[in-house]
């Protein structure tokens, strides 16, 4: 469940951040960089 929540906000948060500017490659980029982080905090929390 939590692979799941982190997926989901991590594709919002990189639809938001790459969407529009970066195109395909950047969305992806951000949503990795963004799913990696969430694990920290979802470690910490």
């Amino acid at each position: 469940m939590e692979k799941l929540i982190r997926a989901i906000i991590a594709g919002w948060g990189a639809k938001k951040i790459g969407g529009g500017k970066c195109g395909c490659i950047g969305t992806v980029f951000v949503f990795i960089i963004l799913y990696w982080l969430l694990g920290f905090v979802f470690k910490v929390l």
